[in-house]
């Protein structure tokens, strides 16, 4: 899918104006609601769909328009892409709708693919900002200009973005291999688009493209979160009601893809090191009533521990990796498999392998536990969409695209419909050697014919279709700091600090983090690597359970979770339900109390270690990054706060053995120190007893002592330079260290300041100046960072170019950095970077993963959320003169650490 990186607004475009008003326009016509989804229409023929959701502070709009690359003509492909990008300039009556976003503390996007073209913005819940939000959307829909200067700033930013999924050689080999299965079909063609279409597009084209699809009879509007359905109704005829429907139709396409007469073969050479083989098969639509086996026979096949390719290729160690998908789309789509190759195999070999498995998938059958297993995962993957708003609403757009978005429902009820036998059919019916399509980055046929069903007509599929009883909502959630700190309960188990907080959530969802602190620096001096593969053993496998056998038990529970760590520390997330919990927290303990840290399992996440920096060796994204935070982190080999090269991170990989993970855990781990949160659905009590029962006990001989992050030795001004061989997209990247913590009294003036210089997305100088006056670069920022217990912060900025324009976009940050010191920010600046991080700062409370992050952090640093109130008052009361003051006091741009990486010019 292609999508803006950073933040964006997104909208939309130009019809006029009706000569009548919201008060004149015949009233929304109830279609019908589905599990608490009520769709309306208007007489122009827009449709809106509401999905009040209070629980939620805050409320997101998505506009959908229904087209997408697919709609493109020839000489126009990445017309509908280049479009979305131009709806993003100003308005007449919002010709500063990227401040306006930021001010109000948005999350705002926009995205196209094949069926169609959305855009949305999350802000926090209120009636303004609906009022807002649907009056940009409106606005845009009808007004945004196509202007040629525009068009040519524009064009080199999106050449940008298509020259940045050049660098990716898996997500290439995709794109040949569907244009090599789909001859006719637009499918066929990439979303981004042909760089000379791009690059020659006649701006009245795009403005003919325009005007044929946006309209508001091609037009689904979701409006999701906390709202009152009358007061959003209101809004949406006031401002869509006067918006005029043409007299033409909404031109449809026409073109099927005739039934492949077969097996076709695809070979890519690119630079890189990390071979992939892939196969591809046509499959229905996703309004089939056979899509959801053909989803559920995707997942036996690919599905992470347990799928087939997993089995055959993964754990025998001829690939360190398979992904797998089905598209979703309108018309007949295809089902497509990818194996990282791993070292010491032969590609055509790994590709055979493939089809070897698939093949005696369609000819033996899968059986009732693997269907049962994918059944479940993909049921636990429905629901945890379906509480979260910001992500159903995106997902809406998607079933919006694949015919209606009732469709997402009807899937649901088709998945657990699925039978073994279903899933036995539709495999013998597609996976034919006719029907497929293989790659190999870095060749085999016998003529078949598989044809694949039409869609079926969807208004008849959904018109009568009720649903379920309406989902359990949430409560209205006051996310401000005084709120939250009042209903928070802190106590201890064992060592770690713990919060709680109970509130009531749509489904009973439960957030879990956990986090425990081990060691010293000088006891774990050499253990870096074994520190960072300890987490994701421990879920490999207990004295109960293996790693196939754990994911099972998540699935039955509803529950997903994810372990990281670094040296010192693991932490574990975990998104589970009220009536869950319980059982969750023992399988949490048998992982913490009990793993068995199998050698296979740690011989297969060796390989997909190596395998993941391998393919990141000639990866300009990653190789800039890593060159100035090596210098940035100027300690010794073997101190685990040392920032290897790539070559030898991979040297201490292959050296590392399952024995010195094991030594970590058995000398280390306890439960000692740490931080524990647990938010959402649950019973306090009944939690802390399994919890306690969970961690009680566990001691270690080793002490536990903070590992210090000094801003003491970090290079200065140093410039360095690699090159990567065939890579159309180059980055930069530059850091500078500051010898201060989240609590210095300059903190809050530099965090504001580099909302304005590069944090705030589109608003910020780095984006204006480098993307939308020159149109040098797809995304460019900055970040600034401090710690809490170190006088330790970092500075960083980073653009992406085309080689040759890389050093433009060098030139351009220092120079906007060096006004920046020398002028300081505007007044205009001042009062948008505040209200934006303020309200950014809000909307992350909001969410439940998010505020448990930030509960622990405050734990670590021994602090309450009144450390927050504080920082924020001092954020809102900050002047000119106090930021440019702290900016010359702490930031000299001469000695920036810069990176550059990509094709340079010799």
């Amino acid at each position: 899918m292609i999508a803006r990186g950073l933040c964006v607004a997104g909208l939309v475009m130009g019809l006029s104006l009706a000569g009548v008003s919201a008060q004149e326009a015949a009233a929304p016509k109830k279609v019908g609601s589905v599990e608490g989804f009520t769709e309306y229409q208007l007489a122009n023929g827009l449709k809106v769909v509401l999905f009040p959701e209070p629980s939620q502070p805050k409320v997101t709009v998505n506009m959908t328009i229904l087209v997408g690359s697919k709609h493109e003509g020839y000489g126009e492909t990445g017309m509908a892409h280049l479009l979305e990008h131009m709806l993003f300039k100003p308005t007449e009556k919002h010709p500063h709708s990227d401040r306006d976003l930021q001010e109000r503390g948005a999350d705002y996007n926009g995205s196209t693919w094949t069926d169609r073209t959305n855009y949305y913005e999350t802000l926090p819940a209120s009636d303004d900002n609906l009022e807002y939000a649907i009056g940009l959307e409106a606005d845009r829909l009808v007004n945004c200009p196509i202007k040629a200067e525009d068009l040519s700033s524009e064009m080199t930013v999106v050449r940008n973005e298509f020259e940045m999924g050049e660098n990716n050689a898996k997500m290439i080999l995709e794109q040949r291999m569907l244009a090599t299965a789909f001859e006719w079909h637009n499918y066929g063609k990439s979303t981004i688009g042909n760089r000379a279409d791009i690059e020659r597009v006649p701006v009245d084209n795009l403005r003919v493209f325009y005007k044929r699809y946006y309209r508001p009879d091609n037009v689904v509007l979701f409006i999701g979160g906390r709202f009152e359905e009358a007061k959003a109704l209101a809004l949406v005829q006031k401002y869509f009601s006067p918006l005029a429907r043409p007299t033409e139709p909404v031109r449809s396409t026409y073109t099927d893809e005739p039934a492949q007469d077969g097996e076709r073969h695809v070979t890519l050479r690119r630079v890189g090191k990390v071979p992939v083989a892939s196969v591809m098969y046509h499959i229905p639509a996703a309004s089939d009533p056979d899509f959801a086996a053909v989803a559920v026979l995707e997942g036996v096949l690919s599905g992470d521990k347990s799928g087939r390719l997993y089995k055959a290729l993964v754990e025998r160690r001829r690939a360190a990796k398979i992904e797998g998908t089905a598209y979703a789309w309108h018309d007949p789509s295809v089902m497509a498999f990818a194996a990282e190759v791993a070292p010491g195999n032969e590609p055509a070999a790994v590709l055979e392998g493939m089809i070897d498995t698939i093949d005696e998938l369609a000819k033996d059958g899968a059986t009732d536990v693997e269907v049962a297993r994918i059944k479940k995962t993909l049921l636990k993957l429905w629901d945890q969409t379906s509480t979260n708003t910001p992500k159903l609403t995106a997902e809406m757009s998607e079933w919006a695209g694949a015919g209606d978005w009732r469709l997402f429902f009807l899937h649901r009820d088709r998945l657990q419909q699925v039978t073994t036998a279903d899933v036995n059919r539709v495999a013998r019916k597609f996976l034919q050697t006719s029907n497929r399509t293989v790659g190999l980055y870095v060749p085999t046929t016998e003529p078949q014919r598989t044809p694949i069903d039409a869609p079926p007509e969807v208004a008849s599929l959904v018109k009568d279709y009720k649903g379920r009883a309406e989902f359990s909502i949430g409560e209205a959630f006051d996310a401000s700091p005084a709120a939250i700190e009042k209903r928070v309960k802190r106590t201890a188990i064992e060592g770690i600090q713990t919060a709680f907080l109970t509130k009531k959530n749509r489904g009973g969802n439960v957030v879990v983090t956990l986090r425990l602190r081990y060691g010293k620096a000088d006891t774990l001096f050499g253990l870096g690597q074994a520190c960072d593969f300890l987490p994701e053993l421990m879920t490999r496998g207990t004295k109960q359970l293996n790693a196939a056998e754990i994911q099972d038990r998540l699935d039955e529970l509803n529950t997903s979770w994810r372990a990281s760590g670094t040296a010192g520390s693991v932490e574990f997330t975990i998104q589970t339900k009220r009536e869950n919990l319980k059982d969750v927290i023992d399988l949490l303990r048998q992982v913490l109390r009990e793993p068995s840290l199998p050698t296979a399992e740690f011989s297969i996440l060796q390989q997909q270690r190596t395998s993941t920096l391998e393919e990141q060796a000639t990866e300009p994204q990653a190789i800039a990054p890593r060159i100035v935070n090596q210098r940035l982190n100027p300690y010794p080999p073997g101190d685990v706060r040392h920032f290897p090269s790539m070559a030898d991170e991979l040297k201490l990989i292959e050296k590392l053995t399952a024995a010195d993970v094991k030594r970590v855990y058995d000398e280390f781990l306890s439960a000692q120190a740490g931080e524990l949160v647990v938010i959402g659905d649950f019973d306090e009590a009944s939690a802390k007893q399994a919890l306690t029962t969970a961690l009680g006990g566990w001691k270690t001989k080793q002490p536990y002592e903070r590992i210090r992050r000094s801003s003491e030795g970090a290079a200065k001004g140093d410039t360095i330079k690699v090159q990567t061989p065939d890579k159309a997209n180059a980055m930069y990247f530059a850091g500078l260290v500051l010898p201060l913590s989240d609590a210095d009294a300059d903190y809050p003036a530099l965090v504001v300041a580099n909302e304005t210089f590069g944090g705030s997305g589109f608003a910020s100088r780095l984006m204006g100046r480098i993307r939308e006056k020159e149109g040098l670069s797809y995304g460019v920022g900055s970040v600034f960072r401090a710690a809490s217990l170190d006088p330790r912060a970092t500075l960083s900025m980073y653009g992406i170019a085309a080689p040759q324009n890389i050093e433009k976009v060098v030139t351009l940050a220092r120079e906007e950095l060096v006004k920046l010191l020398k002028d300081g920010i505007t007044d205009e600046e001042l009062a948008e970077s505040q209200q934006g991080w303020l309200q950014g700062e809000q909307q992350k409370r909001g969410d439940d993963a998010q505020l448990a992050a930030v509960l622990a952090n405050a734990l670590y640093a021994g602090r309450t959320l009144d450390f927050s109130a504080k920082l924020e008052t001092a954020v809102s009361k900050l002047t000119k003169d106090q930021i440019r003051a702290a900016l010359v006091k702490h930031i000299d741009p001469t000695k920036l650490v810069n990176g550059v990486a990509g094709d340079l010019p010799k």
